[in-house]
């Protein structure tokens, strides 16, 4: 074999060498997501007392609580949202609610980030997150579809 026609032979065997498992651990499919994948949260409809103790991360804007698959959070202006702890990505339920950017819903499984109504703002997904109602009443937060 001539000496150019072995170091292209050797540069795309090393190039596949070192691409190829990024690819496979990045595809979907794989068996650890299939075992972690969660649905995401239907029929959701429940009330929290913000004068609970389960209610305390609500008190300041920017904190948040998990319940029932549910991110509900008290945004940087001192609404209510509340969205899906289960990321439209893949299926993780590592879905937080952030202070950046004025207050995201940010997964920490691959780095999906959706602003408050659900819209996807990076190139990891296309899916939106699926977001819920808030309702308060009096001290009674009520999350729904």
């Amino acid at each position: 074999m001539e000496r150019k026609k072995f170091l292209k032979s050797l540069g795309a065997g090393a190039a596949f060498a070192l691409i190829f498992p990024c690819v496979q651990g990045c595809s979907s499919g794989g068996e650890d997501e299939v075992i972690d994948s969660k649905p995401v949260p239907a029929g959701v409809d429940f009330t929290i007392d913000l004068n609970s103790s389960e209610a305390a991360n609500l008190k300041n804007d920017g904190g948040f609580i998990l319940k029932n698959l549910v991110v509900v959070a008290r945004n940087l202006e001192g609404a209510f949202v509340a969205a899906s702890q289960v990321c439209s990505h893949q299926g993780t339920e590592n879905v937080r609610f952030i202070d950046d950017n004025g207050g995201i819903f940010n997964c920490s499984t691959h780095g999906a980030r959706f602003d408050q109504a659900g819209t996807p703002l990076n190139s990891i997904t296309s899916n939106p997150l699926k977001i819920f109602k808030t309702e308060l009443n009096g001290d009674i937060l009520r999350v729904f579809e």
